[in-house]
């Protein structure tokens, strides 16, 4: 009975050390995020230019790629696949940020044109992962998030959110944009507490 707890203490301390591990790096860089305090909105806004992809320093040398090998296996479809890649931007990706970034930041993150401030997530870095039944690899994002004063679009705080897995506990991310939103609700959640508790 001791040899089992102590394999059952063994793997639950394996198993936090792994989240631990390969949870998402947020630091401040720049400026102070005080100015946030006490706001209950922020203005969300996305940026995807200056995006590597994978082994690719830019997105468009992947795309054309993907059309390349899509398009050989059945003409048109290349064009479909990258449709739907930019597509997941506004219907996958930036709702979950938004929804993970309120939930535990505290503030309402969103289209608020009229909030004191807007967050600007640049995404860096995506690796798109895989998953091919035998094999897998986890998908990841990094990224910059800057706090602006919307009106005088005075920069008050820059912040780097990095190594944001995306996985599901299920194994049914088939799809890169499945894969990749999970990514970004990471990315969402990782900044809003970071967020939350420098305003303690």
């Amino acid at each position: 009975m001791r040899l089992i707890l102590r394999s059952a203490a063994a793997f639950a301390i394996a198993a936090l050390t792994t989240v631990t591990v390969s949870a998402q790096k947020v630091k401040l860089i720049e400026g102070d995020l005080s100015a946030l305090k006490g706001q209950t909105e922020i203005n969300a806004t996305f940026d995807y230019e200056h995006l590597g992809v994978g082994k690719f320093a830019d997105e468009k040398d992947y795309l054309e790629k993907k059309k390349a090998d899509y398009d050989k296996k059945e003409p048109g479809r290349g064009d479909k696949w990258i449709a739907d890649w930019k597509a997941d931007r506004k219907e996958k990706f930036e709702p979950q940020f938004n929804e993970l970034f309120s939930e535990h930041s505290d503030i309402k993150s969103g289209d608020f044109p009229n909030a004191k401030y807007t967050l600007v997530f640049k995404t860096k870095f995506v690796e798109p992962g895989y998953n091919i039944y035998v094999s897998r690899k986890y998908a990841s994002i990094d990224g910059e998030a800057w706090i602006i004063d919307s009106a005088t679009k005075a920069v008050v705080a820059k912040l780097t959110v990095d190594d944001c897995p995306g996985r599901t506990f299920g194994g049914n991310d088939y799809d890169t944009g499945t894969r990749l939103r999970e990514s970004y609700a990471v990315a969402g959640k990782g900044l809003g507490k970071f967020i939350k508790k420098a305003n303690k």
